[in-house]
């Protein structure tokens, strides 16, 4: 079946109405907003209100998606999951919950993780699920994602976290739906770095406790910033147009045909090394400056505001990249719009 096409038949996207400008970050860090705004990259980032919960907002988010492809949720096959580990609660899995939220009481539901390259591989993985299994013809996926929650200003290691927000997003998929067909992926681990980065309790190796909470070791931290950035620096953006270009490759398509990057946020040299490497101008991507990190959010929301925008149009090759804490890189490429004009593109 391998010639059946998988197709996005829309998407979802929920961004929090509650900001922290740079100025906020400013004041609660201590590092110049010039700095933040020009370095750390972001004017402005979402952060949760009240009733913003990590799988409520992919909640959101698929609800958008099937509305706007005017979809019954029991037509769903499989719900995966595809928000962060910091949730509702502690050990429990979202996934079929929001199955259940929406409806899809048909489907079956499953969690996946890959930090913020977790879309991109559950788009992998959902189109081989679809592809060999003959029952299986619609996915969902949807999450939501508010590790903002989880960072300290009052941190220096963690400087480059700062900018993480919040938010939700959904694909929705279909087998035999011949446009916006999702292609070829590739993903790249490194254990090397797996344990650079963590929150320090409340796991099996320190446990919750008093102390652990007075000594403020609930949030994300970088264990050796400066270690994880020399051998970071000698591996990532290679690792990030590496894994742009096999995709594209393994598409059937050159580099150079790349209409659109749907590149998550990062610092701002590092955006327009990746750019330019690959050779694309500046208006082949969009730089989130006023949204930060929102963590694998980042690719539904790039790709969504490019449309809005038109940056992409049908026939367009678009790539979806993005890198994650473990260390993570991955790419997924999709051809834009249907069949019929991409063949005669």
């Amino acid at each position: 079946m391998s010639g059946v096409p998988i197709g996005i038949v829309s998407t979802g996207l929920y961004i929090p109405g509650y900001f922290h400008s740079s100025e906020d970050v400013s004041k609660g860090s201590g590092i110049p907003r010039e700095i933040v705004e020009q370095k750390l990259g972001f004017r402005r980032k979402p952060v949760p209100g009240p009733e913003d919960h990590t799988c409520q907002m992919g909640v959101w988010a698929a609800q958008q998606a099937l509305a706007e492809a005017g979809l019954n949720p029991e037509e769903i096959d499989v719900v995966i999951y595809v928000g962060e580990e910091h949730k509702e609660y502690p050990v429990w899995t979202a996934g079929i919950k929001l199955q259940h939220d929406i409806g899809a009481k048909n489907a079956w539901a499953f969690d996946t993780s890959l930090r913020c390259g977790t879309t991109i591989m559950a788009l992998k993985l959902a189109k081989s699920l679809m592809l060999s299994h003959e029952e299986i013809n619609t996915v969902l996926l949807a999450g939501g994602y508010r590790n903002s929650d989880l960072v300290d200003y009052k941190n220096p290691r963690s400087r480059f976290l700062y900018s993480l927000g919040a938010g939700g997003a959904a694909i929705l998929l279909r087998k035999g739906y011949s446009s916006n067909r999702v292609l070829e992926s590739v993903i790249i681990t490194d254990g090397a770095f797996s344990e650079d980065v963590a929150v320090p309790a409340g796991g099996t190796r320190l446990p919750l406790s008093h102390e652990s909470i007075d000594r403020r070791l609930h949030y994300l931290d970088v264990f050796d910033p400066e270690g994880m950035k020399n051998r970071l620096d000698a591996l990532s953006m290679a690792n990030f147009v590496k894994v742009v270009r096999e995709s594209v490759t393994r598409s059937g398509y050159t580099p150079e045909a790349i209409s659109y990057l749907a590149i998550l946020h990062m610092k701002r040299s590092a955006h327009a090394y990746v750019l330019k490497e690959l050779g694309l101008r500046p208006d082949q991507a969009i730089y989130l400056e006023d949204y930060g990190h929102i963590g694998q959010i980042d690719q539904v929301l790039s790709l969504r505001l490019a449309l809005e925008q038109g940056r992409v149009k049908d026939g367009d090759l678009v790539v979806m990249v993005s890198a994650g804490i473990g260390y993570v890189w991955d790419a997924i490429t999709i051809k834009w719009g249907p069949d019929s004009i991409n063949e005669g593109g």
